[in-house]
């Protein structure tokens, strides 16, 4: 036994020795993974994830004893090299987002190209790049092994061939151990993959990736695929679904008025709420809110697609897809929108955006919506005046007026969706404030020489990210503002009804709002963590924080105003709207809201809000909206159960096409179908 001892020992010490580029590689990519996780989810010395990446990084670390020693660090380099980029595009979209980046992503990488200020400005931090210390330890490692003729030396014991052997037998035992430990709960999560951090969490930012890559090519694979579980699924969800809609008193209260709807770039509606020196950030927007119908508790659903996720939930009241946008990846489906619904009511629809006619590629997407026409940047519009990415708004609404017009007098009514865009991050021109908003602080204090009390004034807000943002919210605000006197001045508003909605927060971060929440003007400086009046932003606040506006508003006092509370999400408009203009979808997600008592808006990573609380699914715990209130676990299953089917059915639809097989089979779906 002895000799055996020595003899395993012995052989150890020589395989050890022998292995220094691969052992390097190895733990310095696993630790990175860790260092990741640390930087984000914060479960770094979880044993599941560090399995997940370590069997990765065998596999891959195994194929390099196909090569002769001494070319082995050019191997071990370059994956170094990708897996160091793999954590370093992680973490900054981790920054930005509270979620993983997706292979799917590369699809919309040319929409990247038009907002690189906003990436550069609103996403990278130094801590984004601390992984690439794996490549200079690397390269040390090599350059020490090199003096000592290291390579040399392993060349003439190394078999590649019995080495792979037996790196892949150790990765097959690590992911027996690892296989053992997963719950039924972790399987199911990485197949569908829409919870990204829980994912990372329990598999590793490698074996996540590997997954999503598998997951990202669903467009070309899935239709051959899983095709009728899933439209079997469908159609029993949708038959068992119970229509919720009832006659109240909105019902056809819109019915053949011209609708005009205002997709606001980044509005957040807690800016309808925020003043500086007596000042409203967004006036127009307030008098709008406290004169037409003003939903309180709205929250936009959208995913990586941002603005372009809004645009498919507000007119489908579907979610948004699991994996990629389905303005890149399946704009080609068939959907039930509102432009088509409206068609079929005589209207003639229309949009306007003062961007490129390809962003977002809305140019196919809005013509297989149903608009009969998409006026756009350089086609439509003569570019006087650009801010950001592209037509100011101020001109964009000026443009647009006679175009309205001309669309009225040929066709008579008409719905018009009008996009905004000056407000995009990184909410300034070319480095400069769009307006000249003052947002900086007035407050009195008593002078020490006369002992009178005098006004003096602080910098607040001025100089910062989010105090840009406010300025370039009130530019946004001004252009809506003279678009609707525009509108009036030209009889445009007579029979016709303004929607008005916010498609997504900011995406500041949640640092942003710590000066806004916790200046101290007096020292002109952040109150210490300790002080009474200092409020703490946590994750909850942050979530509750990002919801938008929604507005219904109209000049003959046809909509009277009313403030609803009730949690509401993205794919609430379209039965919402639709009760007020006698239209449905057959396949809609959402509810209309003055129908039903109870809602829950279901986020695309799993999360869901009601009245009562907010659910993360990725921390598995919630926080209760008023104190005092608590749920059952059968209130949370409950939910849980109803965010998963509504995101499982909704992405069925969009990846294979559900609805148009439908209509090719002559489905009927009665439960949906009956008002």
């Amino acid at each position: 036994m002895k000799k055996i001892v020595e003899k395993v020992k012995t052989k150890s010490i020589a395989y050890a020795q022998t292995n220094i580029l691969f052992f390097t590689f190895t733990l310095t990519s696993v630790f990175n993974g860790m260092l990741l996780r640390f930087l984000t989810v914060k479960n770094y010395f979880e044993i599941k994830p560090i399995l997940g990446d370590l069997i990765i990084v065998l596999v891959i670390g195994a194929f390099g004893y196909l090569i002769k020693p001494k070319h082995q660090f050019k191997y071990f380099l370059g994956w170094s090299i990708f897996f160091s980029l793999l954590c370093i595009v992680n973490s900054m979209y981790y920054t930005n987002y509270l979620s993983f980046a997706s292979v799917s992503l590369l699809a919309t990488s040319l929409q990247v190209v038009d907002v690189g200020d906003a990436v550069i400005q609103n996403v990278m931090e130094i801590k984004d790049f601390s992984y690439i210390w794996q490549l200079f330890a690397l390269i040390f490692v090599h350059i020490s092994l090199r003096k000592k003729d290291y390579y040399e030396k392993v060349s003439k014991v190394e078999v590649g061939k019995i080495r792979i052997l037996n790196t892949l037998i150790g990765a097959l035992i690590a992911t027996g151990f690892f296989v053992s430990m997963l719950t039924s709960l972790d399987i199911s999560r990485l197949g569908k993959q829409w919870n990204r951090e829980y994912v990372v969490m329990k598999f590793g930012i490698y074996m996540y990736q590997a997954n999503d890559l598998i997951t990202s090519l669903k467009p070309q694979i899935s239709p051959l695929f899983g095709y009728d579980e899933n439209y079997k699924t469908f159609r029993q969800y949708y038959e068992n679904r119970e229509d919720k809609t009832i006659n109240n008193a909105y019902t056809n209260i819109l019915k053949d008025k011209n609708i005009i709807v205002i997709h606001a770039e980044s509005i957040q509606d807690f800016l309808l709420h925020t003043q500086f020196n007596g000042q409203d950030v967004t006036p127009n927007l307030k008098r709008l809110s406290e004169e037409g119908l003003y939903f309180s508790n709205f929250y936009a659903q959208e995913s990586v697609g941002t603005s372009s996720d809004t645009e498919f939930t507000f007119n489908t009241s579907l979610m948004p897809a699991n994996s990629g946008t389905v303005f890149i990846s399946y704009w080609d489906r068939e959907y039930i929108t509102i432009p088509k619904l409206l068609k079929e009511k005589g209207y003639y629809t229309f949009s306007m955006h003062g961007n490129n006619c390809t962003f977002w590629n809305r140019n196919n997407v809005h013509k297989e919506f149903g608009y009969d026409n998409f006026y756009c940047y350089t086609k439509d519009f003569k570019i006087d005046e650009t801010i950001g990415l592209g037509l100011s708004d101020q001109s964009f609404f000026r443009q647009s007026i006679p175009k309205i017009q001309k669309v009225k007098e040929k066709n008579g009514k008409f719905y018009g969706v009008m996009i905004q865009l000056s407000n995009h991050t990184p909410f300034n021109n070319k480095g400069e404030d769009i307006s000249d908003f003052d947002v900086s602080m007035n407050y009195k204090k008593i002078d020490e020489t006369t002992n009178e009390e005098i006004e003096v004034n602080a910098p607040y807000m001025e100089g910062t990210k989010l105090g840009s943002y406010f300025k370039s919210a009130h530019y946004s605000d001004e252009a809506i503002g003279s678009f609707i006197d525009q509108l009036d001045q030209n009889g445009l508003l007579e029979n016709t009804a303004i929607v008005i909605y916010g498609d997504h927060d900011a995406k500041l971060k949640k640092g942003e709002y710590t000066r806004f929440y916790n200046y101290n003007p007096e020292t002109d400086s952040i109150l210490e963590k300790d002080d009474p009046n200092y409020r703490e932003i946590d994750y909850y606040d942050y979530e509750l924080n990002r919801k938008v506006p929604f507005i219904i508003w109209t000049k003959d006092g046809t909509i009277k105003h009313e403030q609803v509370d009730k949690v509401m999400g993205m794919y609430d408009v379209l039965p919402t709207l639709g009760n007020m203009l006698g239209i449905k979808s057959p396949y809609q997600l959402g509810h209309d809201i003055f129908s039903i008592d109870d809602n829950v808006v279901v986020f695309p990573d799993g999360n869901w809000l009601t009245d009562k609380m907010y659910y993360s699914h990725q921390k598995d715990e919630g926080k209760m909206l008023n104190e005092g209130d608590t749920v059952s676990k059968e209130y949370i299953d409950k939910y849980n159960q109803i965010s998963e089917e509504s995101i499982s059915v909704s992405n069925s639809i969009i990846v294979y096409d559900l609805i148009r097989k439908a209509k090719e089979k002559s489905l009927i779906v009665p439960s949906m179908m009956q008002k």
